[in-house]
């Protein structure tokens, strides 16, 4: 699942996972992967002069391992990522094997080698004006931010950044899901195409 910050890609994943009703689903998130900062950037970071939406910002390298591994039905060990501090956190979480992994991330599809770890490319596509009021509302609450920082981080980063990197790789998705959560249509396709999958699987397993 890929799509702007704020465009509610988790909540889509969520309401995929209680719709599947299969049991061993795993959702990792593209935001467990953020690089560790060194002094210097996290100095920018508490400024909000770290751009955290450009790609050089993650830690592919582990990321496509790590999905390498799942999709194998490998446990792994997942980053766990603390917002408020800008850094990963001492304790790894264990992640184990899964009938379906859902990869969630602002720059899912922003590269070649992770694009072909794939089986299934979705686009969640909301209005800039929702996103931004979600990302304040989250940040406030969540994160420990002041309003003046998020607006600034926004402009100066965010808002770039989607229509750089982001938005342009809307052309290979399979599927593209406008209002999120809401669109129960969309979801629905998505949930008869994964157990589609399941069985076709499951079939060969058999034989």
């Amino acid at each position: 699942l890929c799509g702007g910050s704020a465009s509610g890609k988790t909540t889509v994943a969520n309401k995929i996972i209680e719709a599947l009703d299969v049991p061993w689903v795993v959702l990792l998130s593209m935001d467990s992967f953020y690089k560790v900062l060194n002094k210097e950037e996290q100095e920018l970071a508490a400024r909000h002069e770290y751009n955290f939406d450009h790609p050089d910002a993650f830690d592919f390298e582990l990321l496509i391992t790590v999905l390498r591994k799942l999709k194998k039905g490998k446990s792994i060990k997942v980053p766990v990522y603390d917002f408020t501090s800008h850094s990963r956190r001492k304790e790894w979480k264990t992640v184990y094997g899964a009938n379906v992994v859902i990869f969630e991330g602002i720059l899912a599809f922003a590269n070649k080698e992770l694009l072909k770890l794939l089986d299934m490319k979705v686009f969640v596509d909301t209005d800039s004006d929702i996103r931004l009021i979600r990302r304040l509302k989250r940040d406030v609450s969540q994160r420990g931010r002041d309003i003046n920082g998020i607006i600034k981080q926004y402009n100066k980063f965010v808002k770039p950044a989607f229509e750089q990197y982001i938005e342009p790789t809307v052309q290979v998705a399979d599927i593209v899901v406008p209002r999120g959560g809401e669109n129960f249509v969309a979801l629905d396709l998505i949930v008869q195409h994964v157990h589609s999958q399941l069985e076709k699987r499951k079939l060969r397993w058999d034989m």
